[in-house]
């Protein structure tokens, strides 16, 4: 039986992310007919029972009026690593108005950013979409999520190092991420922060500031850590049902590697800060490394 369904994906960067956060979109399009076609060690019907995958690459026409060093197109976004990104739309664009999408991802932005009201209404529109559109939020994407007003009365898990910040920042949100690496609240799912520090900006530098609890239908998912979008990609692929047949979830999980983490923490809230804490002590006292120098010829 052939697949003819088009799974349409808007990955939703209003000013900038942290690369890794985007990086896990790559996981759903080892999933898609187009990814899965082109190998030739698979069976002709693995890639039939696959669904079409299209990528919209969605910013707003704020990010235009960031000042540059240099001119640039509009649709240019600041990554970190030194990447920038050519977005495919704005959200102006009428392929991307809610309803148009089944899923939004959101990577982690700088979480002190300001929004505008515009940034922030398509987001909340996309997400009351919730027999047509899923949103997932990686990293701090959950601050964005959060100003757009998608956390109230949620079971959130964020950033792991942030807790006590989000809970002052959103006070309507349940925050979970001590206990959990990721957590679904109806049309929320949510993953947490491994590390101490948030994400670094790529504009300058410094550091940015499933299980369910009910049967909802639509997916929100936030995660925190900077490779838990793997974990959280993997879980709604598996966990949703909605657009990728399991055997085609597993195929994908297992060419990538991911999703085998499990769901609970094994590492407690006070040890995982122990632990970093004593990595900065170390870090302190040690001295750079004596490497090999390259010679230029």
């Amino acid at each position: 039986m052939t697949n003819n369904k088009t799974v349409k994906i808007g990955v939703f960067i209003p000013s900038e992310c942290q690369l890794l956060d985007l990086a896990c979109i790559d996981v759903f399009a080892m999933m898609s007919k187009e990814y899965l076609g082109g190998l030739p060690m698979l069976p002709k019907h693995i890639s039939a029972l696959a669904p079409s995958v299209s990528f919209f690459y969605i910013t707003a026409p704020a990010a235009a009026s960031v000042k540059a060093t240099e001119p640039r197109p509009q649709t240019l976004v600041q990554l970190t690593a030194g990447v920038k990104m050519q977005a495919t739309h704005d959200i102006r664009h009428p392929d991307v108005q809610p309803g148009k999408l089944d899923i939004v991802l959101v990577p982690g932005p700088d979480p002190d950013a300001d929004w505008d009201e515009d940034v922030l209404g398509f987001l909340k529109d996309h997400a009351e979409q919730r027999e047509t559109t899923d949103v997932l939020s990686v990293c701090t994407g959950v601050f964005l999520c959060g100003a757009a007003g998608l956390l109230e009365g949620k079971m959130v898990c964020g950033p792991r190092g942030l807790q006590d910040v989000l809970r002052k920042r959103f006070p309507g949100a349940e925050f979970v991420g001590e206990k959990y690496r990721w957590f679904q609240d109806g049309n929320f799912w949510s993953c947490v922060q491994l590390g101490l520090l948030p994400p670094v900006s790529p504009r300058s530098g410094l550091p940015l500031g499933s299980q369910r609890r009910d049967g909802g239908t639509v997916s929100d998912l936030a995660t925190g850590g900077i490779t838990n979008g793997n974990d959280l990609v993997a879980a709604y692929a598996r966990g949703s049902k909605k657009h990728f047949p399991a055997a085609i979830a597993e195929i994908g999980c297992q060419m990538a590697d991911v999703g085998e983490r499990a769901q609970l923490y094994e590492q407690g809230q006070t040890r995982f800060f122990l632990g970093f804490a004593w990595q900065i002590i170390k870090a302190w006292f040690g001295k750079p490394g004596k490497g090999l120098q390259r010679k230029d010829v």
